[in-house]
């Protein structure tokens, strides 16, 4: 066999392969041995076909399926004599098979870009160290006191007004012709919290219980329903219920019921929280700078196969996001080349880690594994045990393995770096 290699670019390689005319006649006659024991062919008892009758009938499928099996047999051995890993299905484009003849054909991928030097060391970058002020304590007690609430109905009953949970009903029309179905719609929103548009909160504000109104809204040329862009809408509303949110008291007991001892034990161990969360938040920046600065200190090339598999797992990420939120995500031409250019980053960054990893011969190790076992729990609230089983699975053990790699070279960039450090409080 033999093989000519060519570097089409520095992330596409073609492999011209020919195998040799005996190996071809001897896969063509093993080929017709097989089919002449099992071909029924008019005429002829079954195994007695001549070899000219089947090659009559037969010779286009026979000379295909062994062209298939010659590059499924000597690609691989090619691809091992020459050391090369694609990292997309080969495409391949045989010549025509010729029993008597050497059999030719071209296989081309992507494959990783050859980085001679890299460059890691001494990037300047800074690490934001926040605070957690009194001010953003109190801001997690209101949100705690928030989420200790209780609703019920006002007394003596009152008109609606911001902060309130409303219960209404509606019904739709869009260029005068109902867009709601037969019967009205019903749902809750908490007055003045922007979970509804702009007009019906405002709407609602004032309203007694029972009360209707319409509200006119124009909507936007990117809503989630095309047939709704640019369009004029009419909410026909009806206020249904309201209730008020009653705030617990800030005391011992309140303290109690958020798992601390005292009010100031509470606001000891919201400061460790707030602290904690803003150390993840500066730990994360510094590693995007870091990331950002090796990209720019090695603009290799990227497979372009490797952008569009990140670029789809990144886009179905943001669609699970937005249905979570029960939105529908804007596949806008603008969010699609931010994604392509994110995935274009993520890429680089991780042929660049992968050839730091090799020339520092850094390992990921078990003890590294079960590290990182329990910080997951630790972060999904999921004890160790849980967390082991369920990255049992191979796939998922090797994208944890991929990731612990990953902390271990942004803890070397970001020990040859020259960090700066800004101090502030959290507002």
């Amino acid at each position: 066999m033999q093989v000519n290699v060519e570097k089409l670019s520095p992330v596409l390689v073609e492999f011209q392969i020919e195998v040799p005319a005996a190996q071809v006649r001897s896969e063509v006659d093993k080929a017709y041995v097989v089919l002449q024991r099992s071909a029924k062919v008019k005429g002829f008892r079954p195994g007695k076909a001549p070899l000219n009758v089947l090659a009559h009938l037969y010779g286009g499928r026979i000379h295909a399926d062994v062209a298939q099996r010659l590059v499924d047999s000597t690609l691989n051995q090619a691809l091992s004599e020459k050391q090369v890993q694609p990292l997309s299905q080969p495409a391949i484009a045989p010549s025509e098979l010729k029993p008597a003849e050497a059999f030719t054909y071209k296989a081309r991928f992507e494959v990783r870009p050859e980085i001679d030097v890299v460059n890691w060391e001494g990037f300047a970058v800074t690490r934001q160290v926040v605070l957690a002020s009194e001010a953003a304590i109190d801001a997690e007690i209101v949100r705690l006191r928030r989420e200790h609430s209780t609703l019920q109905a006002p007394d003596p009953e009152r008109p609606a007004k911001k902060g309130d949970a409303a219960t209404m009903t509606f019904t739709l029309e869009v260029d005068a012709a109902s867009a709601s179905g037969d019967k009205p719609q019903e749902i809750e929103t908490e007055i003045g919290a922007g979970e509804v548009f702009k007009e019906i909160d405002e709407a609602l504000e004032g309203m007694s219980v029972g009360a209707q109104k319409d509200v006119e809204i124009v909507f936007s040329d990117r809503h989630v329903n095309p047939d709704f862009r640019g369009k004029k809408g009419i909410f026909h509303i009806t206020l249904k219920d309201v209730k008020e949110r009653i705030l617990p008291e800030v005391d011992a007991e309140f303290a109690k019921d958020c798992g601390a001892d005292d009010l100031a034990a509470l606001r000891v161990s919201l400061k460790e929280k707030i602290e904690k969360d803003l150390k993840q938040k500066a730990s994360d920046n510094l590693a995007e700078q870091l990331v950002a600065e090796l990209c720019k200190a090695n603009p290799i090339p990227v497979p372009p196969s490797l952008v569009e598999q990140q670029s789809r797992m990144t886009q179905q990420e943001l669609v699970t996001a937005a249905r979570r939120q029960g939105q529908r995500l804007d596949n806008s031409p603008e969010l699609n080349a931010r994604v392509r250019a994110d995935s274009e980053m993520k890429v680089r960054a991780g042929l660049i880690m992968a050839e730091i990893a090799r020339i520092k011969q850094v390992q990921v190790t078990e003890a590294d594994i079960d590290k990182g076992y329990i910080e997951l729990a630790e972060q999904t609230g999921k004890n160790v045990a849980k967390v082991k089983a369920e990255y049992r699975d191979a796939k998922k053990r090797e994208m944890l393995i991929g990731m612990i790699l990953e902390d271990k070279i942004l803890d070397l960039v970001e020990g040859a770096a020259k960090i700066t450090e800004t101090t502030e409080s959290a507002s």
